[in-house]
C-alpha cells in the first residue's frame, strides 16, 4: 500500500501553518524560540506527511517509527505537527504553550504529552537516544521477525540542530551507530549556522559531512527549504539499509520573517506582533491567530486516515503471526509486557546463598539468574565488562552482523552509554544495563538524570564505588559521587553490603518504574551476621536492623555497602566496653526515607545518640543524623595506596572507630 506524496505546494502551505502557529504561540507566551520551528517546517513536513508511520489513535504501537527532537528548544515544531496531525494536543493547549499545567511546556516532556517521544533540550541527548532505539528496534527485529512477517520493520527519525553536534556526546553516539550499521536511523540535520551567541563560525568550522563519513554515515546535503530534494533524500535514507543517514538540510532560521530570518536573536526570543505581521504579510498568510486552513487540515488528516489503514492492516498481519508462533508470541508478549516471575526473590537468593565477596561480583551471580529468568534484560558496559562483572553469559556480544545477542559494547562512551540506554529503555521491550567505575557517573550524569526525570526503567551498574578502590588513587576513587547520585529525585541509589542485598537489590531495580544506581564493591566483604527475625524483604525498606542488644540501645549505628560489616565489628567491641549499639543497614537512603514514620521510629528509636558511616562525603545522611549526630567517613579526595593503609590512614578500621564512637557518647 503506497501513498501518493503530498504535492510542494501543499507541503508548503503546511509548513507556511507550522511556522505562523509556532511564532504566535511564543509570543503570546513572551517566551520561546521561533526560529527552529519556522527554519526546520519544511524538513519536518516532507517527513511527517510522506514518510513517518503512526497512528495517533494508537500512539504506544509498537511498530509506529520513532521522531525525536533533538534539538528540542524548537518544542512548537513537535506541538504544531502533533496538533496538525490528529493528536490529543489541542489549539487550546498550544496557545497556553510555557504555562503552568499545560500541555505544551518549554522542552518536549515524555509522558506528559502524547507523542512525544523522549523528553528533550539538554543538547546532543535526543541524537544518542535515537541510537539507543536503533539498537533495541534491531535487536526486537532479530528476535521476533519471521519469514511471513516482520512485526517490527520501522525506522527512527531525529531532527538535530548544530547544538546537538556541537555537544561531545553526539560523536560517542554517531560513532557507536556508525560502528553497528544502524541502517533504520535517519537524521535531519538543521544546519542553519546559527547559535545563541551569532554565527556558528564564532566557535566551529567542523566538516560535519566528513565526520559522518568518517564514522560510517550514509551523508546526503539539501536545501532544507526545497520539498522534493528533502523528500528524495529521505527516500534515499531508507533505502540505504547498511548505515545510518544523516540529511544535512541547510536552512534559514525563522524562515519567511523579513527581519528576523538568518539571525541569531529569533533563536530564543519571540518575533514581536509587528514582525509577526510582517512574516504573514511575506508568506501571503491571511488566516486568523490560532487558525489553521481548511486546505492545510485536509492535507494533514488525507494523510492520517491513509496511516490509520496501514495501521489496521499491521495489526491484521500482527494477529495472524502471534496465533501462528506459539514461541515468539510468548516471548512478544514476555518482554513487551516485562513480565516478572512471582518467585523472583527466591531464585535471586539462591543465586548467592552463603557467598561472601565484592559486591560487583556477587552483583554478576545475581545478573545470570536474572538474564534467565527475565528475557527483557540487556546491556553491557563501557569497556570494563571484566571489572563490572557485567556479561551475560552463554549469550553472543552485539555486533552489526547479529542482533541476536545480549551484550552491548559501548566502548569508552559513558556519555553516549547512559543515553543509548535511557533510548533501549524508552523504545520500550527491554529492561537495559549500563555498566562502569563509580567514579565515571560523572561522565554519564547527564542522561542519569534524565532517565529519572523519564521516569525510566534503566539500570546502572557503578562499581568500584570508594577509596578501597586503592592503588589507583584518587582519580578513580570516588569519595562524593554516591551523595551527589542521591541528589537526583527518583533515582534509587543502592549501596549492597552482601549477597542477600544484592540480590535484593537487582529485585528492587527490576520492580522500580524508574531509573536505579547499583553501588557496588572492589573489595571483597564478608556476609553479615544478622537478627534471627531478620527476613530478606526488610532489605527492600531501604533501611533495616541487622543486631541490636535486648532494651533500648545507647548508640544506633547506620550504615552501607562496605561499611555494615565494620559498623558490626565495632559494635561488638563496644559491647565488651559496656557499650550497647545498634547496627541498622542502609542500602537505599532514599527508600528508607520514604517509610513509615512508625517503621522508621522502630529502627531508629527517638532520643538514642546516631552515627553514620560510609566512605564518602556525608552531607545526604543530615535528615537521619540529625544535628547532634556524628558522620564517620571522608570529606576529601583519597590516594593511592593499597586499601588496607587507606583504611588504617582514613580511620575506618573497627579500633578507630570504635575509638570515635566512644569519644562522640562522651560529648
Amino acid at each position: 500500500m503506497h501513498h501518493i506524496m503530498i504535492p510542494a505546494e501543499k507541503a508548503r502551505r503546511c509548513a507556511d501553518a507550522i511556522r505562523i502557529i509556532s511564532a504566535e504561540a511564543v509570543d503570546r507566551a513572551n517566551s520561546g524560540h521561533p526560529g527552529l520551528p519556522m527554519g526546520a517546517a519544511d524538513c519536518a513536513v516532507a517527513l511527517w506527511g510522506n514518510f513517518l508511520e503512526f497512528n495517533p489513535d494508537d500512539p504506544r504501537w509498537p511498530n509506529r517509527d520513532r521522531f525525536i527532537l533533538s534539538a528540542g528548544h524548537g518544542s512548537m515544531l513537535l506541538y504544531s505537527l502533533l496538533h496538525l496531525f490528529g493528536f490529543d494536543l489541542s489549539m487550546e493547549e498550544i496557545k497556553n504553550f510555557r504555562q503552568w499545567g499545560s500541555k505544551t511546556p518549554g522542552h518536549p516532556e515524555f509522558g506528559h504529552t502524547v507523542g512525544v517521544e523522549v523528553t528533550t533540550g539538554p543538547l546532543g541527548q535526543g541524537f544518542a537516544n535515537g541510537v539507543g532505539m536503533g539498537i533495541a528496534s534491531k535487536m526486537a527485529a532479530e528476535r521476533f521477525n519471521t519469514a511471513d512477517f516482520k512485526p517490527i520493520n520501522h525506522h527512527i527519525y531525529a531532527l538535530v540542530g548544530d547544538g546537538c553536534l556541537q555537544e561531545g556526546i553526539s560523536y560517542e553516539a554517531a560513532a557507536l551507530a556508525g560502528h553497528l550499521k544502524l541502517g533504520n536511523l535517519i537524521y535531519l540535520y538543521d544546519s542553519n549556522s546559527i547559535t545563541i551567541e551569532g554565527k556558528t563560525d564564532l566557535a566551529w568550522s567542523e566538516d560535519i559531512e566528513g565526520r559522518f563519513t568518517a564514522c560510517g554515515w550514509h551523508v546526503q546535503k539539501v536545501d532544507g527549504h526545497n520539498n522534493d530534494q528533502i523528500v528524495a533524500a529521505i527516500a534515499a535514507g531508507k533505502a540505504e539499509t547498511g548505515k545510518p543517514s544523516i540529511i544535512i538540510a541547510t536552512t534559514h532560521i525563522a524562515f519567511g520573517s523579513p527581519a528576523k530570518q538568518g539571525s541569531s536573536g529569533a533563536h530564543g526570543s519571540p518575533l514581536g506582533k509587528d514582525e509577526i505581521a510582517a512574516t504573514r504579510a511575506n508568506l501571503g498568510w491571511d488566516v486568523p491567530s490560532f487558525e489553521v486552513p481548511q486546505d492545510v487540515r485536509d492535507t494533514c488528516q488525507q494523510r492520517v486516515e491513509e496511516l490509520k489503514q496501514r495501521h489496521s492492516a499491521w495489526e491484521r498481519s500482527f494477529a495472524s503471526w502471534h496465533a501462528a508462533n506459539p514461541d515468539k508470541a510468548k516471548l512478544w508478549d514476555q518482554m513487551w509486557h516485562k513480565h516478572l516471575p512471582t518467585n523472583l526473590t527466591e531464585e535471586l537468593l539462591a543465586a548467592v546463598a552463603g557467598k561472601d565477596g565484592a559486591t560487583r561480583a556477587l552483583s554478576g551471580t545475581v545478573l545470570q539468574k536474572v538474564a534467565e529468568l527475565i528475557p527483557s534484560l540487556v546491556g553491557g558496559s563501557a569497556d570494563l565488562s571484566p571489572s563490572n562483572n557485567s556479561d551475560i553469559k552463554g549469550s553472543p556480544s552485539v555486533q552489526a552482523d547479529s542482533f541476536a545477542g545480549r551484550n552491548l559494547h559501548f566502548g569508552i562512551r559513558e556519555h553516549a552509554m547512559g543515553a543509548v540506554v535511557n533510548g533501549m529503555a524508552l523504545y520500550g521491550c527491554f529492561i537495559p544495563y549500563g555498566a562502569t567505575f563509580l567514579v565515571f557517573a560523572d561522565y554519564c550524569r547527564p542522561a542519569v538524570r534524565l532517565s529519572a526525570l523519564m521516569s525510566q526503567q534503566a539500570i546502572y551498574i557503578f562499581t568500584h564505588d570508594s577509596f578501597f578502590v586503592g592503588e589507583d588513587g584518587p582519580t578513580h576513587q570516588p569519595v562524593e559521587h554516591v551523595a551527589s547520585l542521591r541528589l537526583i529525585p527518583g533515582l534509587q541509589v543502592i549501596r549492597p553490603a552482601d549477597g542477600i542485598e544484592t540480590a535484593m537489590a537487582w529485585q528492587a531495580a527490576l520492580q522500580y518504574s524508574g531509573p536505579t544506581a547499583l553501588i557496588l564493591t572492589r573489595q571483597k566483604l564478608p556476609v553479615i551476621a544478622r537478627a534471627s527475625a531478620f527476613v530478606p524483604a526488610d532489605a527492600l525498606k531501604g533501611g533495616y536492623i541487622v543486631s541490636s542488644p535486648e532494651g533500648t540501645p545507647d548508640v544506633v549505628v547506620m550504615a552501607s555497602g562496605s561499611e555494615v560489616h565494620v559498623a558490626a565489628e565495632a559494635t561488638v567491641a563496644l559491647a565488651a566496653q559496656g557499650i550497647k549499639a545498634r547496627v541498622v543497614s542502609v542500602p537505599c537512603l532514599e527508600t528508607f526515607i520514604a517509610q513509615s514514620a512508625e517503621y522508621r521510629s522502630q529502627v531508629l528509636p527517638a532520643n538514642v545518640p546516631r552515627v553514620a558511616f560510609e566512605a564518602g562525603r556525608g552531607m545526604p545522611w543530615g535528615s537521619l543524623v540529625g544535628c547532634d549526630g556524628l558522620f564517620i567517613g571522608i570529606e576529601h579526595f583519597g590516594a593511592s595506596a593499597p586499601d588496607v593503609m587507606l583504611a588504617e590512614q582514613f580511620g575506618f578500621t573497627p579500633p578507630q572507630v570504635v575509638e570515635k564512637i566512644k569519644s562522640f557518647l562522651k560529648k
